[in-house]
């Protein structure tokens, strides 16, 4: 039977090492084998396996939901036919928002005021897996979904919308001019370093974890543009490094 080394499943598929690693820990994808060397070989059962689990992912679902989905074996073709169902389903749920977002672009042109929960309405908050992982390890990630998973709906709603708040604070303030090292501006990253530990369900984010994160919104195209573009984010991450400076040892 053909195997598959674990640096070609990786590459195929997008799926970091380590996070094949970490479902091998969970017990949620083993290989097929280990070499004496320690490399992970994958067959076709443990594709067809990380081919379901990939597709319950996209729909956000927790790592001990898909545990419970994956009790029965199921061939490949049955995989891709119920990841062409869910593919279906976001493509609708895509639909969606793509009507969101006109309507938003739209009422903007005509000058409309609109809130922030409004304008931000049309985003895709869907966490990126192997990022946090990589970035911030394991742990991140499974407490910032187990977080989320115990809200009820009302707590989700009001969860986004502090969520909406602290970052538009943080907006404001870079597209106002505000000192990034003066008072107001540290007591709004101060508040954004707490609720960023909230995020990762109390796990707080250390001095390389939130020097890390401040660099990302600068690097990255979406943090940019929703702090509303490049030199906002660079002001942010320069008022988030000041602020690690007098409070992050």
């Amino acid at each position: 039977m053909p195997e598959w080394p674990i640096r070609d499943v990786s590459r195929v598929t997008g799926v970091t090492s380590r996070t094949l690693r970490h479902y091998e820990q969970i017990g949620l994808l083993r290989p097929s084998r280990v070499a004496e060397n320690g490399y992970r070989f994958y067959g076709d059962a443990e594709l067809s396996r990380l081919y379901r689990i990939l597709s319950l992912r996209s729909l956000e679902l927790p790592l001990a939901t898909i545990q419970i989905a994956l009790e029965d074996d199921a061939t490949l073709a049955e995989a891709i036919t119920s990841h062409l169902a869910l593919l279906e389903e976001r493509r609708d749920r895509t639909n969606q928002q793509i009507n969101v977002v006109r309507h938003t672009l739209e009422a903007l042109t005509k000058g409309q005021t609109m809130t922030i929960q409004e304008i931000f309405a049309g985003f895709d908050h869907a966490q990126h897996e192997n990022e946090v992982r990589e970035r911030w390890g394991d742990g991140a990630w499974e407490h910032s979904v187990k977080r989320r998973d115990q809200m009820s709906t009302a707590q989700r709603r009001t969860d986004d919308e502090r969520s909406f708040d602290i970052n538009a604070a943080l907006r404001d303030a870079a597209t106002s001019g505000d000192n990034p090292t003066g008072a107001e501006f540290q007591a709004l990253v101060a508040a954004h370093h707490r609720w960023v530990t909230e995020y990762w369900g109390g796990r707080v984010p250390d001095r390389n974890a939130y020097t890390g994160l401040s660099e990302l919104y600068a690097a990255d195209a979406r943090f940019a543009a929703t702090y509303g573009g490049q030199r906002n984010a660079e002001v942010i991450r320069e008022a988030m490094q000041a602020w690690i400076a007098t409070n992050l040892k």
